[in-house]
């Protein structure tokens, strides 16, 4: 069950990091700005929010595991309407359906998780997101390999019947649940999310998940044409090192779910962030290979700050209702996180790249700030 709800995750979320590392050939392909490229990607995670809400609800009325291979089967059929966009108004309208579409794993994947490890939801959340910077260490740097030995459409393509495995994957795995207790009504009754949400401990986590998203929407929507366009990097090159950086996040995750299990939220996500932020206020001074390497494993820390926050909000969520709480939670982080692609693509596209960097390290900083002085933790 592990390795089935891993793999699908290991999709969809290598999937749609695949976009930054294409962003290159889809401006050639369409014509599009650093700012519309930006828009491309807040497209995207915008639709990826909006529907967390919508799938956290059909989670506790019809059950993860439907909802699991349905959001399989969705991503197939929508990243092959991507695959066969002719305009840049067909590839946006493919690209939303195709975030909606990977949405309903978001929310399935946490709450099936606490019910199958219920005393171990840190390390078992991080296991599954490591597995999909497993997907990201592998699926950017082999999408930009085929897009220049061939077409952007087939870096995109390869994925589709990759999906309908992690379909079958799931069915045959997860098991049928039973009757559920929690009615459509139920489901749909918001009254208590707002109370919920406004509990000074799941509060602080959602603004700590909302400055996270920011500044990772920022870094890794535009890291690799970064490379590119300041660091005069190949596109090879670039697509490697974006690679490299979900590839530690292997041993990030679960090393950060299993320090949540054992010491708490507090010390752990204080070293995180303040690795981050290093690195993100020293990229912009560093033009040698060799030292961007190092920065970059640096700036991979920042992908152990979710599995601690999510891990610890998810325990903190009512039983029944979770998923209806946990997705109206991530429509809210994730939604302003969305944001920040194409404010940072519309600064960059003034000339100022390295300040776009210096600012999203002053967000690390605030982060870190608000972890410090929040003494419960």
């Amino acid at each position: 069950m592990l390795l089935a709800v891993a793999f699908g995750w290991f999709l969809s979320i290598s999937v749609r990091m695949v976009y930054p590392a294409l962003l290159p050939h889809l401006r050639d392909a369409y014509g599009l700005t650093l700012a519309t490229a930006g828009l491309l990607l807040t497209v995207l995670w915008v639709a990826y929010a909006c529907g967390q809400l919508p799938g956290g609800i059909l989670a506790d009325w019809v059950g993860e595991r439907l909802l699991l291979i349905a959001s399989s089967l969705l991503a197939a059929t929508m990243l092959a309407l991507v695959v066969l966009a002719n305009s840049a108004l067909v590839l946006f309208a493919a690209t939303a359906l195709f975030g909606l579409g990977t949405a309903l794993y978001g929310v399935s994947r946490f709450t099936i998780l606490n019910e199958i490890y219920p005393e171990q939801i840190g390390t078992a959340t991080g296991v599954t997101l490591a597995a999909g910077d497993l997907g990201n260490a592998i699926m950017p740097p082999t999408a930009g390999f085929v897009a220049v030995a061939v077409t952007w459409q087939y870096s995109f393509g390869i994925a589709v019947p990759l999906f309908v495995l992690a379909a079958i994957g799931l069915w045959s795995t997860l098991p049928r649940p039973e009757s559920r207790t929690t009615t459509l009504r139920e489901s749909l009754a918001l009254d208590g999310v707002v109370s919920t949400l406004l509990q000074p401990a799941v509060l602080r986590g959602t603004v700590l998940l909302m400055l996270w998203s920011v500044i990772m929407q920022a870094f890794i929507g535009f890291y690799p044409t970064y490379l590119i366009d300041e660091k005069g990097l190949a596109t090879q090159l670039s697509t490697v090192l974006f690679g490299a950086f979900f590839a530690l996040g292997i041993l990030m995750k679960p090393i950060a779910g299993r320090a949540y299990d054992r010491v708490g939220v507090q010390l752990p996500l204080l070293a995180i962030m303040s690795t981050t932020c290093l690195a993100l206020v020293a990229l912009p001074f560093v033009h040698d290979v060799w030292l961007l390497v190092p920065l970059t494993a640096l700036a991979s820390s920042i992908l152990g700050f979710e599995t601690i926050v999510i891990s610890d909000l998810t325990r903190r969520l009512p039983d029944g209702t979770r998923g209806t709480n946990l997705g109206a939670l991530r429509t809210v982080y994730i939604g302003l996180g969305a944001l920040s692609p194409v404010l940072f693509g519309a600064v960059a596209d003034q000339g100022y790249f390295d300040e776009a960097f210096l600012g999203v390290a002053g967000l690390a900083g605030v982060v870190m700030l608000i972890v410090l002085v929040s003494v419960d933790y």
